[in-house]
């Protein structure tokens, strides 16, 4: 994920029966019947009017800026009236102030970013007793309650970079910059690409920096492991928006930033799928990239939200939008939505979302 302005946190059964398809008409969204299997109804609490409230993370990662930049669009698409978005600003207590106000505001649904999957708690919680429905967007929360996880497979993030870097490396010391170890989405990304290497590329050795989601410390850690290893042959970045620049700027000063093709290249993948990666692409500065799907996620967000607050529940299995719906530890639903890996070879499809951001 990509703050306060140093830490940059990203702190990444089929639907519709037929009772359901009269109130998927409602949803403004071909996204009506949003899995394969029966929607089942969850009392009948209302026709998901009402405001809602959506609460960011952070606005200092391009990634995030554009999340916001989707949420008014596609709430609009929804039928949704949600209110002007709130930034945390990377700070997991503030976030859950913002909560509480929102919930003091009359808000009849949340969609919110968490930053920290534990401390998410406390304001699901209010949520909860207010009677106020959740959806959490990017982070699955450890404890409390939510009506539904949108989210990309960050395990996947991890295994491809590992893949592509293990094809195209081989052999050699490869780093990886991590996310927030305190964050499901820093743990599955660094556990996914250390199991994904031991078990296919035994020839690699990975070395890791703990960035905490944060530019200043990437960069200053990156500087000192490349003095100790000159040989570093890949990088592998779990968040573009935070770590793309720092990363660049630092091969640049150490005359290790060579293009794609070129000798001595240090092959580059990263996450997030924002515009500045693919430029990064482009000019064979980096070699690939997960996108993130930031349209996806304010467009699931919204469907979702206004789903919960009509009384509707789903079930575990695939959707109509090429994911999967899956059961979490504590039985937490989450939509694991696509991310494709982007190259030289797909940078310029007009289908990615990094594609559509002006």
């Amino acid at each position: 994920m990509a703050g306060r302005t140093v830490r940059n946190r990203r702190i990444p059964s089929r639907t519709v029966c037929a009772a359901a398809v009269a109130a998927c008409a409602t949803l403004a969204l071909a996204a009506c019947g949003s899995t394969k299997d029966d929607v089942a109804s969850g009392g009948g609490k209302g026709d998901g009017g009402g405001k809602v409230g959506v609460i960011l993370p952070l606005l200092t990662s391009p990634f995030w800026q554009s999340y916001n930049d989707y949420v008014p669009k596609m709430a609009t698409s929804q039928g949704v009236d949600a209110l002007k978005t709130v930034n945390s600003n990377s700070d997991p207590s503030q976030q859950i102030t913002d909560i509480n106000n929102q919930l003091n505001q009359g808000v009849k649904g949340l969609v919110v970013a968490p930053l920290d999957s534990a401390a998410i708690a406390a304001g699901l919680d209010q949520a909860e007793r207010k009677g106020v429905p959740v959806v959490a967007v990017d982070v699955a929360p450890e404890k409390g309650k939510v009506a539904m996880v949108v989210r990309a497979d960050n395990v996947a993030y991890g295994e491809k970079a590992c893949q592509y870097l293990g094809k195209q490396i081989g052999s050699g010391k490869v780093v990886q910059i991590m996310g927030d170890l305190a964050s499901v989405n820093g743990r599955d990304r660094s556990e996914a690409f250390r199991a994904c290497v031991r078990k296919n590329f035994p020839k690699l050795k990975v070395l890791e920096i703990p960035a905490k989601w944060e530019s200043d410390t990437a960069a200053s850690k990156l500087d000192t492991l490349l003095n100790a290893n000159p040989d570093i042959k890949g990088i592998y970045m779990q968040a573009g928006g935070v770590y793309l620049a720092p990363t660049l700027q630092t091969l640049k000063s150490k005359g290790m930033l060579k293009k794609a093709g070129a000798a001595g290249h240090i092959a580059i993948v990263s996450n997030d799928g924002i515009p500045q990666e693919f430029d990064a692409i482009r000019k064979g500065e980096i070699d690939a990239t997960v996108s993130q799907p930031a349209d996806a996620y304010a467009k699931y967000g919204m469907y979702y939200i206004k789903a919960a607050m009509q009384g509707k529940t789903f079930k575990p299995g695939p959707t109509d939008h090429d994911s999967e719906i899956v059961k979490l530890p504590g039985g937490i639903l989450e939509d694991q939505l696509p991310a494709p890996l982007v190259t030289k070879e797909n940078v310029d499809d007009p289908g990615l979302w990094g594609n559509t951001v002006k």
